[in-house]
């Protein structure tokens, strides 16, 4: 087991989950007081969406992310910032015309995935693997192998580290292809995400397979949606990986209570102390991810 774990926290995500609970942030103002929340409770990284004001579901406008990531950081705590890239990816196709995108499409290149990325300097950004069959019905998550590349490259020239999201062992294998071609950075950094209808199942036993695929340097974390959010901590943890907990994956501390992320994250951390774990700090996740991005959080 890995002696320093570092925890994530995934604040809001783009589901549609505000109507589920009360305790899903909408708004910047929000969305930073649950960053600086998860973090006074032991996350060291935060993955940040951000949404709609209006409709409350995931956007891609870089004022959301310009503000919210301004609260965060004149907030005064030290965190580590995860800006997801993967807005852009879907794909609704019409049931009688496939060929005709309907409602709910919001698909775009890969440079148009990333705006906020270039404007933010983040420490990190997601690179989601691959395309999926998102759920049911026509809806599709859409990323190809030149536009993961187009994608890797310009994150790679901006000195972010791309965190790898991983749905199913062949976006794993296109993944382990991109580190060969050298345009992702020592050392990868890889987010296995288990239980996402239709990628790869939250079983134990193909997680330790994903786990043996990875490069030998790989830095790794690993989380489950749902219930099996917290198991998969110790699942992760005991295979010498990361972990990722928050309202993104799951709105439950238990049955029928609904949660806030810092108390996601006060649970995590307490399993992974029971395990003999060290909760990393921001400055050792810094360390063991060789993230470049610490000098421009000072600057700003």
């Amino acid at each position: 087991m890995k002696h320093e774990v570092i925890v994530t926290c995934a604040l809001t995500g783009a589901g549609d989950t505000t109507g589920k609970s009360g305790f899903v942030p909408i708004s910047p103002a929000q969305i930073a007081a649950s960053a600086v929340e998860a973090a006074n409770a032991g996350a060291a990284v935060v993955h940040i969406h951000v949404r709609d004001l209006d409709t409350g579901q995931g956007s891609r406008d870089v004022a959301l992310y310009r503000e919210t990531v301004r609260r965060v950081r004149d907030s005064g705590v030290d965190v580590v910032l995860n800006l997801t890239a993967g807005m852009g990816g879907d794909l609704v196709l019409d049931e009688e015309d496939p060929l005709k995108p309907v409602d709910g499409t919001d698909l775009v290149n890969a440079a148009d995935r990333l705006p906020h990325v270039e404007e933010l300097l983040p420490d990190i950004c997601t690179l989601d693997c691959g395309s999926l069959n998102f759920g049911e019905g026509h809806q599709l998550y859409v990323s190809t192998p030149d536009m993961l590349r187009a994608g890797a490259k310009r994150i790679q020239e901006l000195g972010v580290k791309p965190e790898l999201e991983i749905f199913d062992t062949g976006q794993l294998w296109f993944a382990t292809k991109m580190i060969a071609e050298g345009l992702i950075d020592a050392p990868p950094l890889f987010q296995l995400c288990m239980g996402i209808p239709y990628g790869a199942p939250a079983e134990p036993a193909l997680l330790q397979t994903m786990v043996k695929m990875l490069p030998e340097n790989a830095q790794w974390a690993s989380f489950a949606i749902g219930r099996d959010q917290m198991p998969w901590v110790a699942q992760s943890a005991l295979l010498g990986g990361h972990v990722r907990v928050g309202l993104e994956d799951n709105l439950y501390l238990s049955k029928g209570v609904k949660a806030t992320n810092g108390q996601l994250v006060e649970r995590a951390v307490g399993i992974l102390e029971n395990l003999g774990a060290t909760i990393a700090t921001p400055d050792q996740a810094r360390t063991q991810l060789n993230l470049k991005g610490a000098a421009r959080a000072e600057a700003h």
